[in-house]
């Protein structure tokens, strides 16, 4: 199946993973820890690829102005398709 590479000025969401004793309410997949003192859960982070650098690594940004620096191959990350970009505008980087 064709898919085409990620390339800088792409937004991309990457899935990821916390822990914590109070998931916030856009956590996803909530799972209590054994004995139930905290969670663990899955949040959607909406970022803009910024740069492509050597050995298949991206160079992401945050809105607030972080950068974050993940594998192209990462599972937990992909590319907004149509709906997403129009639906969630506000929480990617401008």
């Amino acid at each position: 199946m064709f898919r085409r590479v990620i390339q800088p000025g792409d937004r991309v969401i990457f899935r990821m993973h916390k822990y914590g004793f109070r998931p916030g309410r856009r956590a996803a997949d909530v799972q209590p820890a054994q004995h139930g003192e905290s969670y663990s859960y899955r949040v959607n982070k909406f970022w803009l690829v910024t740069g492509c650098l050597e050995n298949g690594r991206l160079e992401l940004k945050t809105r607030r102005g972080k950068t974050h620096v993940v594998a192209e191959n990462d599972p937990n990350l992909r590319r907004a398709n149509f709906l997403e970009l129009f639906w969630f505008a506000a929480r990617f980087p401008r």
